[in-house]
């Protein structure tokens, strides 16, 4: 678009104004691990991210409105409303897995909520729980309790955000359990129109934003196998890297089978051929 301004970058995407009321995001085809961004794109990850975002806002706004206006022809860039974002992350567990295993072996609780003992990692909790976390500039998020989030965002936009998020949760699981994934952790961005009505922004439920596992290998008790970076992650570990900039370069193996994961991700849940999104991504708003 000619009269877009670039504003900021992310690990993933770039955001451009255009106008005082409107944002255009463009996934790129980056991917990072352990916070660094490697040299090596997946080609079509950003469409995967924006095309499954898009499909997911236009199922959910009977939920919470979300700030989609529009998917563009190149199927990685949407125009959306601008926000105020809340200072949060906002994290929903319905199992025992990553940062909330760690938690939870170190203490029987996540984010304050005291959990029963004996349980095994991927375990699926007696109910999904609501995990706040920081939004750090550096590094990675940390989790905090709803005491300390009510005090970054006041506690009727907690209390909001935290039933919002929820109920997204709740209608995601169960679309996804319908197509053989578990959605087994997901966070949200959420921010405030002009008008102060709570808004889903930045993307959802995405391979990048959720831990995805396939339900016909579930088994708790171990790490799953996932719909996301983690074959990209484990190679990495592999590898012997310290986890400093600047990270590996991927081989084509892991490329391949990386943009694997994600398309199947998409396809899966969507019941879309990637293929048919590539040439027509309004499809995904049907």
């Amino acid at each position: 678009m000619p009269d877009a301004v670039h504003v900021a970058s992310g690990k993933v995407r770039e955001i451009y104004a255009l106008d005082d009321e409107r944002l255009l995001l463009v996934a790129s085809d980056r991917i990072s691990t352990f916070d660094v961004v490697l040299p090596t794109p997946i080609p079509d990850k950003g469409r995967v991210l924006t095309g499954l975002s898009a499909f997911w806002f236009a199922r959910t706004g009977d939920i919470v409105p979300n700030h989609l206006l529009e998917v563009q022809p190149d199927g990685r860039s949407m125009v959306c409303r601008r926000l105020e974002m809340l200072p949060i992350e906002c994290v929903v567990r319905g199992y025992l897995a990553g940062s909330g295993w760690k938690d939870y072996r170190e203490s029987g609780a996540v984010s304050g909520h005291v959990l029963p003992a004996g349980l095994r990692e991927s375990e699926r909790l007696p109910e999904p729980i609501f995990t706040p976390a920081t939004k750090a500039t550096e590094g990675h998020d940390e989790n905090i309790d709803e005491e300390q989030a009510a005090a970054l965002c006041g506690a009727d936009r907690y209390r909001a955000a935290k039933e919002a998020s929820l109920a997204l949760y709740r209608f995601a699981t169960a679309y996804a359990e319908a197509r053989g994934i578990i959605l087994a952790d997901t966070k949200f961005e959420l921010g405030v129109a002009p008008d102060g009505a709570l808004v889903l922004g930045d993307e959802a439920l995405t391979p990048d934003s959720s831990r995805f596992w396939p339900a016909d290998g579930y088994e708790p008790g171990r790490a799953q196998p996932s719909f996301d970076k983690q074959f990209v992650r484990d190679w990495c570990e592999e590898t012997g890297w310290d986890k400093t900039p600047p990270g590996p370069d991927l081989p084509d193996e892991v490329v391949s089978g990386t943009r694997a994961r994600y398309v199947e991700a998409f396809e899966l849940l969507t019941d879309i051929p990637f293929d048919r999104y590539l040439d027509a991504p309004e499809v995904v708003l049907a």
